[in-house]
């Protein structure tokens, strides 16, 4: 059994903050504030400055002298930059990861089914964490750590969701799409990197 995973103080806080945008705690324009944050998780402000600091990273959030930190309001602009991006990362892993699986697609079998469920009972909380699980395992699979990396950095989960929340960006079955992508896997398609940067391509709103 793999060992539990374990966050530092930091990606905790993250989490934290995230969740609260995700969930409208937050809502774009309004302003966090670092110290209530601190006293809510009973922690000192340093690592709340550091998880605030990622998230402008992320470009969740902007901070402006003398007014504090807000959460950035999301358009489609932010998401166009953001998709081609990811297509092309996602279409070389797909590239590295075709002869390590060959026709074995266990790794992401799982999240598809998951995805099965996640559509019948409309959940989507539950279609966004999957649908990044599955794109996260795929490039895992290319077994290059720096495109992981690179891939991570650009917190698909959190535009992902916060895309569907604020921006309606809804799929009719993320299921039938990935079992796409599984699908051209299983069959050894040459054109398997093509597809998936296609299939990516497919999810970013439109203005």
């Amino acid at each position: 059994m793999a060992p539990p995973v374990v966050h530092s103080l930091r990606e905790q806080i993250r989490e934290h903050i995230v969740s609260g945008i995700i969930s409208g705690r937050w809502k774009p324009g309004e302003r966090i504030v670092e110290r209530r944050i601190a006293v809510e998780l009973e922690v000192s402000q340093a690592p709340v400055r550091e998880a605030l600091r990622e998230l402008e990273a992320l470009r969740l959030i902007e901070s402006t002298p003398n007014k504090g930190v807000r959460v950035r309001s999301l358009a489609v602009a932010d998401l166009e930059e953001i998709y081609p991006v990811r297509a092309g990362l996602e279409q070389i892993a797909a590239e590295l990861a075709a002869p390590v699986l060959g026709s074995d697609v266990s790794v992401l079998e799982p999240e598809v089914a998951a995805l099965y469920e996640a559509d019948r009972a409309g959940d989507a909380e539950a279609q966004v964490r999957h649908t990044v699980a599955f794109h996260r395992e795929l490039v895992r699979a290319s077994g290059n750590s720096v495109l992981l990396h690179t891939w991570e950095s650009l917190g698909i989960e959190v535009w992902t969701a916060l895309s569907i929340r604020w921006l309606g960006t809804r799929q009719e079955s993320y299921a039938e799409e990935h079992e796409a992508v599984v699908d051209a896997f299983r069959r050894k398609d040459p054109r398997v990197g093509e597809l998936v940067k296609e299939h990516v391509l497919s999810c970013a709103p439109r203005a």
